[in-house]
């Protein structure tokens, strides 16, 4: 008796330390260093001082597993403050590591650091993690890959390799000077010279075709192209030549599968599609081009490739001339017609949760909410130089006529969690204080002029919130990327015109809605999400095009504590950053 005890007790021992060790495993913390340092980048024919993380223009693909640890120390070395954000990350409790300048946490200036640390839960896919910094971005940005935990795998077949396509923005300037212009002049920021995917322009720009991307594949292999808009200003359509793209997932969240020949991403958004190797040898472009919805905006109507090159191809052994019939130049896809809406509504509505989704179907905060830009007349003590928007104004953008002003001296969160009076108040509205027709062609001229103010919105932990994002016709009416910080949401639904609680409400869906953490709002149009606030924090919504941000189309909502520790907040790090 007592031999089966003590083997009993053994054998519990083992099966505990095996446990044990399983989750040590399973929960591994990356350490990396980002040394944020200026970096001679030569792109279309010139060389500039870019801003990079650690020499690299992109920055650095981190890998982890659902459940992992991420401890990430940033030096700066460069001339100018910056942050990091992790895009997507959900951050529980650990908003000081979310990024933002002046929400979660102040700049970290030339020659300090700051480690930001947190875990990655219950999330698979596609996440990156840029510069949250004036307009940093442009340069400091790469992918976070978040794989199945160790021991699982895909929900779809395995693909033979993961391969990152970085959609970005090359300004043949300083991105930071383009932004200091526009604030002064009060116009729009000039337009970026190129669009680029991992960091090259491709053959169709000047000084360009020698260092375009090569994605190599062999014929019958799948891949998984891990796409990401990370340009600051623009949407982007994206296909391969001959080629058929099947969509799994969006912003680390798993979809039913879906086939198309072209996909659309927002500023912010990632997309996970297979592609599979089964057209003949060849070279086929990768190409990306802008979807533009704002009517009369000035835009880049330039197209960036890569090239998905067959590794039998015969053209690709020796180069030069043609061999066996096949062209050494790629095949050029179709792209869709800039102003496309019809084919980016046909592939945002086609987006479905893989599994029954847990929305909350009671709601306790609703809130409807107008985005959009604005005009404020030229200020009189300001010279006509420092009016170039339309008519002599200066540029502006709102969420339910507030424009949303940065505080300079404290962070969001610190001011929140010390308790520092005057910093920002808890008094944005929860509908427009004007309701008028959204999207009409004749919107009074008073409505151009919001207010301005740093004002947030308090949720109750576990509170059910749904918002109802409507785009208005104010200056014109365009296609805003709206991202969430702390939190994905479901879309439960999406429309044109002006939503109709009576009538659109029967539209929603609410058993297998896609779960996103930035969501398109269509031009003209609107788009339901919902949440459960279970982070607590303050956490930053706005919208992904970098130039709306400067003019204050934002908001935040501070999410309070809930009961017991897994519902407080972390206390901040000794190392944050002071203002």
């Amino acid at each position: 008796m007592e031999i089966t005890k003590s083997f009993l007790c053994l054998i519990s021992f083992a099966a505990l330390l095996l446990f044990m060790t399983s989750v040590a495993e399973a929960n591994i913390a990356h350490h990396h260093e980002f040394i944020i340092q200026a970096t001679q980048v030569k792109r279309l024919c010139e060389t500039h001082n870019s801003i990079t993380v650690n020499g690299m223009f992109p920055g650095p693909t981190l890998v982890v597993n659902n459940g992992d640890t991420l401890v990430v120390k940033v030096i700066n070395r460069a001339r100018y403050n910056i942050t990091i954000h992790w895009h997507g990350v959900r951050q529980m409790r650990t908003g000081w590591a979310d990024g933002p300048e002046f929400v979660t946490q102040c700049p970290i200036r030339p020659g300090s650091s700051y480690t930001y640390r947190f875990t990655i839960q219950g999330q698979e896919g596609t996440l990156w993690w840029h510069a949250h910094s004036s307009w940093l971005r442009a340069t400091v940005y790469g992918s976070l890959l978040v794989l199945p935990p160790a021991g699982s795998s895909y929900p779809f077949q395995n693909p033979h390799r993961n391969v990152p396509i970085l959609l970005g923005e090359w300004w043949d300037a300083n991105p930071v000077d383009v932004l200091r212009e526009s604030i002064r002049t009060g116009a729009a920021p000039n337009i970026s010279d190129a669009y680029t995917i991992n960091g090259q322009p491709g053959d169709l720009y000047k000084c360009s075709s020698q260092d375009t991307t090569i994605v190599p594949i062999n014929v019958g292999e799948t891949i998984l192209l891990r796409v990401i808009n990370s340009a600051l200003n623009q949407p982007l359509f994206f296909t391969v030549a001959n080629h058929k793209f099947t969509v799994v997932g969006a912003d680390a969240s798993y979809l039913k599968p879906f086939t198309t020949n072209v996909i659309v991403l927002g500023p912010g958004q990632t997309t996970d599609v297979l592609i599979t190797g089964d057209q003949p040898p060849n070279r086929y472009y990768m190409a990306a081009r802008a979807y533009q919805s704002a009517q009369n905006a000035p835009f880049g109507n330039t197209t960036t490739t890569a090239i998905l090159q067959y590794k039998s191809a015969p053209c690709c052994s020796g180069g030069g001339g043609d061999k066996k019939g096949i062209s050494v130049k790629p095949i050029m896809p179709l792209l869709p017609a800039y102003n496309d809406t019809n084919t980016v509504t046909r592939f945002s509505q086609s987006f479905r949760s893989l599994k029954r989704a847990e929305v909350p179907k009671e709601i306790d905060e609703n809130l409807f909410v107008t985005i959009g830009l604005g005009l404020n007349n030229c200020p009189k003590n300001f010279r006509s130089r420092r009016c170039q928007g339309p008519n002599g104004t200066r540029f502006t953008a709102s969420m339910n006529n507030v424009s949303f002003a940065l505080p300079s001296n404290y962070s969001l969160l610190q001011a929140h969690h010390h308790g520092i009076p005057g910093v920002f108040t808890t008094d944005f509205p929860a509908k427009p204080p004007v309701k008028f027709d959204y999207t009409g062609s004749n919107i009074s001229r008073s409505l151009y002029q919001p207010d301005k103010g740093t004002k947030l919105y308090k949720l109750k932990y576990g509170s059910r919130v749904q918002i109802v994002l409507q785009d208005t016709g104010i200056v014109t009416p365009e296609n805003h990327p709206i991202h969430l910080h702390g939190y994905d949401f479901y879309i439960v639904a999406e429309g044109f015109g002006n939503f109709n609680r009576k009538k659109d409400t029967a539209t929603f869906n609410l058993e297998d809605p896609p779960l996103r953490n930035t969501v398109g709002v269509p031009v003209n149009g609107w788009a339901v999400i919902r949440f459960v606030a279970d982070n607590p924090g303050v956490w930053i919504m706005h919208c992904h095009l970098d130039a709306h941000i400067s003019w204050g189309l934002a908001m935040a909502f501070l999410v309070e504590n809930g009961n017991g520790v897994l519902q407080t907040m972390e206390q901040p790090p000794p190392d944050l950053p002071v203002c």
